[in-house]
C-alpha cells in the first residue's frame, strides 16, 4: 500500500485528504447501455430470476418454509440444510433488479414469498426450516436441534437471509423482510459470543460476517458489528473444543494465516467479512493478514480465468501451483466470492491490482457460470473438457444459480468509486453515471475495443479522475510471476480535450487532477492486441502451452469451431500470427481469434490446419464439445486423438452407499463414474490433472466400479492405475486389496479365473492376466485401506 492507512468506515482512509474514504458508487446511480453487460443484466432480470424462482417452487424450497410456518402439511424436501438460501439469494437479485427497473408484479411476488418465509420464523427469531421441520433424514449431517454442529449451515442461512433482506429494504424501503432478518440477527448475537452462556465458535460456513456488517451499516446497531468481529476472532481458536479444520479456514487464527486453503467459497466469503470488520474497526493487523493470504492466492493459486479452487474434493484449494485444467473446480460461487473479496481489498487500498482480479473473474469465470440464454448454469468451470461438461437448469445443491442472479444484477456497482471528490473509474462500460453531483458518460465497445471516451456531461469542480490501467497491458496480467505475457508491455494513450495531461500514481491508476467543466472529454486508447500468456513453470499442467487473451477476455478452443471437432491434437506455433474480428451472429456477438495451427495425427504426422478461438465465458452454449484454454505450442504438449478401445466405449458405473462385504452382488454399481476410460495417460498416481474416479468420504470400506460393454467382448487382461494423493479432508491411497469380476451369461458376477496377482503398486499400471472370458461387463471390488479413501485414474481392458 502506498500513502494509505486504515480507518473506520466502509473502507480505508488515505492521506490524500482529511477523512477521505474510498466508497462504492451505488449501482442505482450507474445506468449502462452497452452491448456487453446491459443485455446480460436484462436476461438476468427477464429469464434467470424468473427461472430460478420457478425452480424454487418446483423443488420445494418455498414449501419448506410453508411447512415450517404451518401453512401447509407435508414432508421437508431437498437434501441440504442450506436449501433455504436459494430463495434468499434470488430475492436479493430480484431486489437489485427492482431498484433499477421497477416491476409491480415482481414487487408483489416478493411480498408474497417473504410472507411465506416470515411464517417459518420461530418466536425467538430462529429460521432454518430443516430443523424446524424436524427432518430426521438430514439430521446425520446437520444435527437434530438448534446450533448443534459447527457446520450445520444455520449461520450460513442467517447470513444470506440478512444480505437478502438488506437488499430488499434498500431497493423498496419496505421493512417486511428486514424485520425478519433483524429478529434472526438478534438471536445470533444473543447465542454466539465470548460471554458465559453463549456458544463459543465461529460461523462454520462464513457469510454471516459480511451480512452482519451490512446490517450494522443499515441500522447503526453496533452489536451486529461486534458479533461479526467475534466470528472473525474466534476462527481457528477452537474454544469450544471442536476439531479445527482447513475446510472452513478454521485451522488457525486468521492473524496467523498466510496461505489460502480449504473450501474456496468459504475462503472468499470469510476474507470478505474480515475485510469489512477490519475497515469498520480500524484493525490493521487483520488487513495485514489479508494481504499475506491474498498474495498467496494471486501468485500461486489463481487461475487465468480468475477462478479459485482447484479440487472437487472439498470444493477447494490444493497445494501451491496446483492449477490443473481439466479437473479445475473453479466453482461459480467461488469466482463471485473472489470478486467480493478483491473489491473490498480495493476499497481498503485504492490499488488497481485488486480490481484487475475482479475484472478477470467477472469477464471470464463468473460469466462462464451462466448460459447466454440465462437459464442454464455451471457449478464448476473447468479450463478443459472432453465434452462431458454441460450447464444445467438446476442442481440438488443449487447455490450457484441463485448466486448468479444476485450478482449479475449488481454488476454496475463495481464500475466506479469515490474518494472525497475524486472519482475512480475501475471498469469500462458504456453508460451514464451520477457521481458527486457530476454526470459522467462512457462511450465504448469494451471489452471488444479498447477505445473509451469519458465525457463530463453535467457538473463541474476540481477533483481527480483516476483511470485504472488494466494489467492486461503490462508484462503480467496479474502483476506477479504466476502468469506473464510472451511479448512486452503495451503502450496506451490518454488525453483530455486532445491534450496529454496526467500521470500514473504508482497504484495502477492514471490520475488527471484538474478543474473539470461540462463538456470536457477524456479519450483513452488501450490497444487490444492478441497476447500469449505463459504460466509459471511450477504450474505443471500448463507447461508447453499458452493461453490467448485479448483485452480482459480469455479465449478457448472449442470443438464446434474446429474442422475435425477436436482441440487437444492441435498446437499453435509461437511465431503464428493471430487475427481477431467480431462476429455479430455468433454466440450473441463475440470477438473471434483465427490463425494457422498444426494438427498431430495418430501416426505422428503433422497436418497444417486453421483454428478458431472464442471467449471462454461463451463455451458450451452449443452442443457439448471438447474445449481447452491452455493450448500447446509444441508437439510434445499435443495429444493425438486416440482410437476407440473396449474400455473407452464402455459405460462406467460406481457404487453409492457402503458395501457390507466382498460379495460382488452387494456392490451395486448404479451411478455414473467417469474419468477412468477417457484415455488420458497418468504421469503418476498423484496426477489429478485429468478426470479420475474417487470414492469420496469412504474410508476402509469395499467399493466397486464397473464397465458395461455395448456388445459381448472377449477379454483376458486389465490394467489399473490407482489413485494415491494427500488431501486435508481425507487421503487417497492405493487399496489394501482388490479383485476382478465378469458378468456371466446368466447375468451374475463371477470372479475371473487363473488370474495373475492383483497388485497395488503406485505410479504404474497394475496389469492382471486371466483366463479369457466373453462378457458384457467387468467389475472391480477394491478394499480400501483402514482410515483411507481411494480411487482409479485409468482402467484399460484388453483382449
Amino acid at each position: 500500500m502506498k500513502n494509505r492507512t486504515l480507518l473506520i468506515g466502509l473502507s480505508i482512509v488515505t492521506t490524500l485528504g482529511a477523512n477521505a474514504q474510498i466508497k462504492e458508487v451505488e449501482f442505482t446511480k450507474v445506468h449502462l447501455n452497452d452491448n456487453f453487460w446491459s443485455p446480460r443484466i436484462e436476461i438476468n432480470r427477464t429469464v434467470s430470476i424468473p427461472s430460478a424462482f420457478k425452480e424454487c417452487e418446483q423443488n420445494g424450497r418455498f414449501d419448506n418454509f410453508a411447512i415450517a410456518g404451518g401453512l401447509i402439511k407435508g414432508e421437508h424436501k431437498g437434501d441440504f440444510s442450506f436449501d433455504d438460501t436459494d430463495p434468499y439469494k434470488i430475492i436479493e437479485g430480484a431486489s437489485y433488479s427492482l431498484a433499477v427497473h421497477y416491476d409491480k408484479d415482481l414487487d408483489a411476488y416478493l411480498d408474497s414469498v417473504i410472507a411465506i418465509i416470515a411464517s417459518a420464523q420461530e418466536p425467538d427469531g430462529y429460521l432454518t426450516t430443516c430443523v424446524t421441520n424436524n427432518c430426521t433424514r438430514l439430521s446425520g449431517w446437520w444435527g437434530t436441534h438448534k446450533w448443534e454442529k459447527i457446520n450445520s449451515h444455520e449461520l450460513y442461512n442467517s447470513g444470506h437471509l440478512i444480505e437478502s433482506a438488506v437488499a430488499h429494504y434498500r431497493a423498496t424501503g419496505k421493512r417486511n423482510f428486514l424485520d425478519v432478518a433483524i429478529k434472526n440477527a438478534d438471536l445470533v448475537c444473543k447465542t454466539f459470543g465470548p460471554n458465559e452462556g453463549q456458544i463459543h465458535r465461529p460461523s462454520g460456513h462464513p457469510i454471516a460476517e459480511m451480512a452482519l456488517c451490512k446490517l450494522y451499516k443499515v441500522t447503526g446497531n453496533k452489536k451486529y458489528l461486534e458479533t461479526a468481529k467475534y466470528f472473525v476472532e474466534e476462527t481457528g481458536r477452537g474454544t469450544d473444543g471442536h476439531q479445527l479444520s482447513e475446510y472452513s479456514q478454521d485451522h488457525k487464527p486468521i492473524l496467523q494465516q498466510d496461505e489460502i486453503v480449504g473450501h474456496a467459497v468459504r475462503a472468499g466469503y470469510l476474507y470478505s467479512g474480515v475485510a469489512d470488520v477490519a475497515a469498520l474497526t480500524n484493525d490493521k493487523a487483520y488487513f495485514d493478514a489479508l494481504v499475506r493470504i491474498w498474495n498467496n492466492m494471486s501468485t500461486k493459486k489463481l487461475f487465468i480465468t480468475g477462478g479459485i479452487g482447484s479440487r472437487p474434493q472439498g470444493e477447494g484449494f490444493g497445494p501451491n501451483y496446483e492449477l490443473n485444467n481439466h479437473t479445475a473446480y473453479c466453482e461459480t460461487c467461488a469466482a463471485i466470492a473472489n470478486v467480493y473479496w478483491n473489491y473490498r481489498m480495493f476499497l481498503a487500498t485504492g490499488e488497481a491490482k485488486y480490481m484487475d482480479v475482479c475484472e478477470r473473474a467477472l469477464y471470464n469465470n463468473v460469466m462462464s457460470g451462466v448460459s447466454l440464454s440465462g437459464d442454464k448454469f455451471f457449478y464448476d468451470n473447468p479450463l478443459e473438457s472432453n465434452g462431458e461438461h454441460e450447464r444445467q437448469k438446476w442442481f440438488g445443491c443449487a447455490c450457484c444459480p441463485g448466486n448468479i442472479t444476485r450478482f449479475v444484477a449488481s454488476i454496475p456497482n463495481y464500475i466506479y468509486a469515490t474518494e472525497g471528490k475524486d472519482i475512480f473509474v475501475n471498469l469500462y462500460a458504456q453508460g451514464v453515471a451520477d457521481i458527486n453531483g457530476v454526470q459522467v458518460e462512457q462511450t465504448t465497445e469494451y471489452p471488444w475495443d479498447g477505445k473509451i471516451r469519458i465525457n463530463i456531461k453535467k457538473g463541474s469542480g476540481k477533483f481527480a479522475m483516476r483511470l485504472r490501467i488494466p494489467s492486461w497491458l503490462k508484462t503480467s496480467p496479474t502483476n506477479n510471476n504466476l502468469y506473464t505475457y510472451t511479448d512486452g508491455a503495451k503502450k496506451y494513450s490518454i488525453t483530455v480535450n486532445g491534450k496529454n495531461i496526467g500521470s500514473e500514481d504508482g497504484n495502477g491508476y492514471f490520475v488527471i487532477s484538474r478543474k473539470w467543466k461540462e463538456g470536457d472529454v477524456i479519450d483513452i486508447d488501450f490497444p487490444m492486441d492478441v497476447r500469449r500468456i505463459v504460466a509459471n513453470d511450477n504450474a505443471e499442467d500448463d507447461r508447453g502451452k499458452v493461453a490467448l487473451e485479448r483485452g480482459p477476455i480469455v479465449f478457448c478452443l472449442e470443438g464446434n469451431d474446429q474442422a475435425d471437432k477436436h482441440v487437444f491434437n492441435k498446437y499453435i506455433l509461437n511465431s503464428t500470427a493471430i487475427q481477431s474480428h467480431f462476429e455479430p451472429q455468433l454466440l450473441n456477438g463475440v470477438m473471434v481469434l483465427e490463425g494457422a495451427a498444426k494438427e498431430m495425427e495418430q501416426d505422428g504426422t503433422i497436418k497444417d490446419v486453421t483454428f478458431r478461438a472464442i471467449p471462454y465465458s461463451t463455451w458450451n452454449n452449443r452442443e457439448p464439445q471438447q474445449m481447452e484454454v491452455w493450448i500447446a505450442y509444441t508437439p510434445a504438449a499435443t495429444v493425438a486423438t486416440p482410437e476407440p478401445t473396449i474400455a473407452s466405449q464402455a459405460e462406467t458405473f460406481s457404487n453409492r452407499g457402503p458395501i457390507q462385504n466382498d460379495a460382488p452382488e452387494t456392490a451395486p454399481t448404479d451411478s455414473w463414474a467417469g474419468g477412468v476410460n477417457d484415455q488420458w495417460e497418468p504421469k503418476r498416481s498423484s496426477d489429478t490433472s485429468k478426470p479420475y474416479h474417487y470414492w469420496w468420504l469412504k474410508r476402509g470400506t469395499t467399493e466397486a466400479i464397473s464397465y458395461k460393454f455395448k456388445e459381448p467382448e472377449t477379454v483376458s487382461n486389465v490394467q489399473v492405475y490407482w489413485l494415491d494423493f494427500d488431501h486435508y479432508d481425507g487421503n487417497f491411497r492405493v487399496p489394501e486389496s482388490w479383485s476382478l469380476y465378469y458378468m456371466d451369461e446368466a447375468g451374475e458376477w463371477k470372479e475371473v479365473q487363473d488370474h495373475s496377482e492383483y497388485t497395488v503398486r503406485k505410479d504404474c499400471y497394475n496389469s492382471v492376466d486371466f483366463k479369457p472370458v466373453k462378457t458384457t461387463g467387468l467389475k472391480i471390488l477394491a478394499k480400501l485401506q483402514d482410515g483411507e479413501s481411494g480411487g482409479v485414474l485409468e482402467w484399460k481392458v484388453n483382449k
